[in-house]
């Protein structure tokens, strides 16, 4: 009997790092749901779990030094951000790539691309404004990175209607796309003005700053949304590969994740007292983009029990003990729903829907154990 409960790494304690909040927070919390909500055709439902994500306090934790302007753009491209990945979990591949060439479009050509979308709409709002207070070098990259995402997005919604679970190293460097960090990282450059030279931007030692900032931020979202995903039968998420890939159960599994995360903050050490000198100048903003990336990776930590996106309203609970009630699978629940009767009657109408339904799994899970 598997267990029925598991205990999540130690992540806010072993990150070293102070938690600094921006103050206006709630100003373009408010600002970004209200710009949303005016495009997206929500359900009551929906809009519900819409408000509960707060991504503008996770915008207040990462960028804590912006000013009004900046951080609201900032609000409105990550709440934006959320609301593309949540819709995106209904993607098929096709659908997928269509989003992806309006969102380009827009991206590319703000002026000259004509969109009857809301996703087009919304990124041609966030983005003009963007491009008001961005340098050259800044907006190429989140326009490049951007576009990495878009496609990798496409990729994941391909496993998904196949059943495809990635083995631990094309897991990883999809990860490190779909989390959307890159983008995120040229809008720390647009945030503090700054507009790095490409050779800075590209040296190695920034580039694996940014790759172990991008892990220990996409790992530890996988951690704490793994039994959300679990019980809706997603394997895109680094906990269910490396049970796949290593043979391990749940628990096991969690603490390895866990020690990936700490390892990822110790490279992010490493590195940052290995790095050259470009001159006085440009190590200050050098040194501007590093603490911008150790924000991000403090600040999503303690937003991940903020929002109820992950742990509802036991967030701070969970934050303090870390034990978490594994959910039940919704095909192990549909299929329990009609098994009794399935079983006692076999000409019953529960035993035909039982049939329809271990067809539709098999076409939305795979073949897997015990279909």
């Amino acid at each position: 009997m598997p267990a029925r409960t598991f205990v999540l790494p130690d992540l806010v304690s072993h990150c070293p790092y102070p938690l600094r909040v921006n103050p206006l927070c709630d100003t373009v919390t408010r600002n970004s749901e209200e710009w949303i909500l005016n495009e997206a055709n929500y359900t009551p439902e929906k809009r519900k779990k819409f408000l509960e994500v707060k991504a503008g306090i996770l915008t207040a934790n990462c960028y804590p030094d912006a000013d009004l302007f900046h951080l609201q753009v900032s609000s409105d491209y990550l709440t934006y951000l959320f609301c593309f990945d949540d819709w995106s979990d209904e993607f098929d591949e096709t659908d997928a790539y269509s989003f992806a060439d309006c969102i380009m479009g827009c991206l590319r050509d703000p002026h000259g691309f004509h969109t009857d979308k809301a996703v087009g709409r919304l990124t041609k709002s966030f983005f003009s404004r963007y491009l008001r207070m961005s340098g050259p070098r800044c907006a190429k990259r989140f326009i490049d990175t951007m576009d990495l995402y878009l496609k990798s997005v496409a990729e994941q919604a391909a496993d998904r209607t196949k059943g495809r679970t990635p083995d631990l190293e094309s897991y990883i460097a999809l990860r490190r796309d779909t989390s959307a960090c890159r983008p995120c990282f040229a809008l720390m450059e647009f945030v503090a003005g700054l507009d790095l030279p490409d050779e800075v931007a590209e040296h190695p030692l920034i580039r694996s700053m940014e790759e172990a900032t991008n892990d220990l931020v996409s790992w530890s979202n996988d951690i704490f949304s793994y039994n959300k995903e679990q019980s809706c039968g997603d394997t895109h998420n680094l906990v269910a590969v490396i049970m796949e890939e290593h043979k391990l159960d749940l628990q096991p599994a969690l603490d390895f994740a866990g020690d990936l995360c700490h390892r990822s903050i110790a490279r992010f050490e490493v590195d940052r007292r290995s790095l050259p000198s470009w001159g006085p100048e440009i190590d200050r903003d050098v040194k501007i983009y590093v603490q911008g990336m150790q924000d991000w990776i403090v600040g999503s930590l303690h937003w991940s029990f903020t929002t109820k996106r992950y742990f509802g309203i036991h967030g701070e609970e969970v934050k303090k003990h870390r034990t978490i009630q594994l959910l039940s699978s919704r095909k192990q629940e549909l299929l329990k729903s009609v098994n009794v009767d399935a079983t006692t009657n076999p000409y019953s109408f529960a035993a035909f829907i039982h049939t329809i339904i271990l067809i539709f799994m098999r076409l939305i899970f795979g073949n897997a154990k015990g279909l």
